[in-house]
């Protein structure tokens, strides 16, 4: 463990160099996300109190490989792209997704609702979402069920799954492993509102 919990506060244990800062800053009611803590200090590593962390001087220390210390599945949030396929739009976000990064992300939820249809949010490049973002999902995904279509969330991450959880979310949204997953749900739930329709059809000429 690098982070170590006690009562209301945290500290917070850099891998590298050793240095400490302890703070109360946690949003979720479970001890194991300490991602506010790493963020609003400046270090770097794992949402997860198991690590690993470092300070800011030592994420900026080169390793081995040529990179630096930091997370490299961390970075500035945004839109890979936006993906029209039959009724799905597919939305590849990427880095994290927090107040910094949310109108990027909102604009392009609104596009997919000018678009119609169902709407896939491919998270597979996302390692972190806020508040922020995770409102931004709720709503989205709240106008959708309003339009008679479904938004869905597809590879998120461990601590995307935590979040959702830890929120009481995760029976909200549909989840997938993956964008295909999603999109093959997507395809046989089309299929058989096709196969009824043209059923139904049918029944009415034989009448």
């Amino acid at each position: 463990m690098t982070v170590v919990p006690d009562d209301h506060l945290m500290t917070l244990i850099c891998d590298t160099c050793g240095d400490t800062i302890r703070g109360t800053a946690c949003v979720l009611p479970d001890a194991e996300v300490v991602w506010t803590l790493v963020a609003e200090h400046g270090w770097s590593g794992s949402p997860f109190a198991t690590g690993p962390h470092q300070c800011p001087h030592c994420s900026l220390l080169p390793t081995s490989g040529g990179g630096h210390a930091s997370c490299a599945d961390h970075g500035p949030g945004g839109i890979l792209g936006i993906d029209h396929l039959d009724d799905v739009t597919v939305i590849a976000a990427t880095g994290d997704i927090d107040l910094e990064s949310g109108d990027t992300l909102r604009t392009a939820l609104r596009h997919a609702a000018d678009v119609g249809g169902n709407i896939v949010v491919d998270l597979a490049r996302v390692h972190v979402i806020d508040s922020t973002g995770l409102g931004l999902l709720v709503r989205a995904h709240c106008d959708a069920r309003d339009r008679g279509v479904t938004l869905c969330l597809a590879a998120p991450s461990r601590f995307i799954r935590t979040v959702l959880h830890t929120m009481r979310l995760d029976g909200a949204f549909l989840i997938f492993e993956s964008r295909d997953e999603a999109l093959t749900h997507f395809s046989r739930r089309g299929v058989s509102a096709a196969t009824a329709s043209t059923a139904e059809t049918a029944g009415s000429s034989a009448r």
